[in-house]
């Protein structure tokens, strides 16, 4: 019996390459889901343009908006909640989770981080500043993280990773490039597919991927 497709919800801030690239693994039929709500935390990110294209409600919930980033976060759990998210996925959300949100999704918060944690994780590292610090480490392989969602800053559990090589004329910009279209671009629609096709869970805080502990 075809199992429930999963109703995904989208949170972003910038131009929704990685939703883009789940959206079309789901046109593909490579993922048991829909993206039924995005949400940005910018209103000029160009990833509200792309879930209009494609009439899915789209949400702006900017700090500047709100009083307080507390009451901000009541608003983005309220759209997850009306939309009946299964999964958050966090595609270049630039924010800090709020705990009851946490609280209300537990194991059900995505995000990529574009760097094999826990190498080049935490605050201060995000965007081009990650390629940056891989670069100055003088780094031999780079590439991205799916994991988990915590209380902490890209500490949660680790699902999967992908690895590109360093070359030795790179610059932040073009290991940036080859990183989301090598790894991100790939890696993320593959572990939406194996969530929404209930092929992970978690195990005495270890990440199991059908029966086997998940690739680091």
């Amino acid at each position: 019996m075809k199992k429930r497709k999963k109703n995904l919800a989208v949170l972003v801030s910038g131009g929704g390459s990685n939703m883009a690239s789940i959206l079309e693994s789901i046109d593909r039929g490579e993922i048991n889901g829909e993206v039924k709500v995005v949400i940005s935390s910018n209103a000029a990110a160009y990833a509200l343009t792309r879930a209009k294209e494609r009439n899915i409600p789209a949400y702006v919930c900017a700090l500047c908006d709100f009083e307080s980033r507390d009451a901000r976060d009541r608003e983005i759990l309220r759209l997850l909640q009306a939309y009946e998210a299964d999964y958050v996925l966090l595609a270049g959300y630039l924010g800090i989770v709020s705990p009851f949100i946490l609280e209300a999704y537990p194991y059900r918060l995505i995000n990529i981080h574009p760097a094999l944690l826990p190498k080049f994780g935490g605050k201060g590292f995000h965007g081009i500043h990650v390629h940056e610090a891989v670069l100055a480490a003088q780094e031999k392989e780079s590439g991205a993280t799916v994991h988990y969602v915590d209380n902490g800053i890209d500490r949660g559990a680790i699902i999967a990773q992908g690895r590109v090589p360093v070359l030795e004329n790179d610059t932040p910009a073009s290991l940036q490039a080859r990183v989301l279209e090598e790894v991100e671009h790939k890696l993320f629609p593959q572990v939406v597919g194996w969530l929404c096709d209930d092929k992970v869970r978690v195990e005495n805080g270890k990440v199991i991927v059908d029966g086997h502990d998940a690739a680091r």
